[in-house]
């Protein structure tokens, strides 16, 4: 196996402050790839933790920071990003927010919120990124959903079924994009060990977990998420296009 599968290459990551996102960027550059790492805001112990990596690995990244729902900041700094013309060659979609409740207790404003940055600045951020793929003739697009989008449940009005949207437009996209050489596929992981996983919004899920059997009685950890987006991106996948590849045990909560 390649040493550095994705030596050379260019990703752009969203929501790599911390958690599952965090590890991708970890995972990602010391395989060689340079990244622009998204995060909300600019942050300090952040640059201090990328700029570590950095010299580890070789590797140039640099952060890009804005809000998903500052939509005029958002196409800013996607615009400036692809004007320098550099080559991007991986798109990891990643950044979100959770939210649980029943649908007659959650205010319309809420569910709102949840998709704008769940899935429709996803949309804006992809629109974007694809047209200089299409340029390019090659790519890999990498959307992290749930299996709350796939295994939709009581409570899951807004999260789960704006993370289902996300891997319908996946699928979707996979066929657009496919005779230009660009591949779509989703990473659908269950409850994860990061700050999102031990919320309150998630507690239902962490009791679930109860009534499991060992040796999947557990949360999924974030670098077993981010060693299947590394493969993803990767030339050793060339073949897999508009899948939805599930990461929970096999666990059914």
């Amino acid at each position: 196996m390649e040493e550095f599968p994705l030596k050379d290459k260019t990703a752009i990551i969203t929501g790599t402050n911390r958690g599952i996102g965090f590890s991708i960027l970890e995972t990602l550059s010391k395989q060689g790839c340079n990244i622009f790492a998204h995060a909300r805001e600019k942050n300090e112990d952040f640059e201090k933790k990328i700029e570590v990596i950095s010299k580890s690995t070789s590797r140039f990244i640099e952060p890009i920071y804005f809000d998903f729902k500052d939509s005029e900041k958002l196409r800013s700094e996607m615009f400036n990003l692809i004007k320098s013309k550099v080559r991007i060659d991986i798109l990891v979609n990643c950044a979100g927010i959770i939210h649980g409740g029943l649908f007659q207790m959650t205010h319309i404003n809420t569910i709102r919120e949840v998709f704008e940055v769940n899935y429709f600045s996803m949309l804006e951020i992809t629109q974007l990124v694809c047209k200089s793929m299409i340029r390019n003739k090659k790519g890999s697009i990498i959307n992290i959903s749930s299996v709350a989008g796939i295994d939709l449940s009581e409570g899951n009005c807004a999260y789960g079924t704006s993370k289902a949207a996300m891997i319908a437009f996946s699928k979707t996209l996979s066929y657009e994009l496919g005779k230009h050489g660009i591949r779509v596929n989703v990473v659908a992981p269950s409850l994860t060990n990061t700050d999102m996983g031990h919320s309150d919004e998630a507690r239902k899920e962490r009791e679930m977990l109860s009534s499991i059997d060992e040796p999947f009685k557990r949360m999924v950890q974030a670098e077993e998420i981010s060693d299947i987006v590394s493969f993803l991106a990767s030339d050793r996948s060339s073949f897999i296009n508009g899948q939805v590849i599930r990461i929970d045990g096999g666990n059914k909560f």
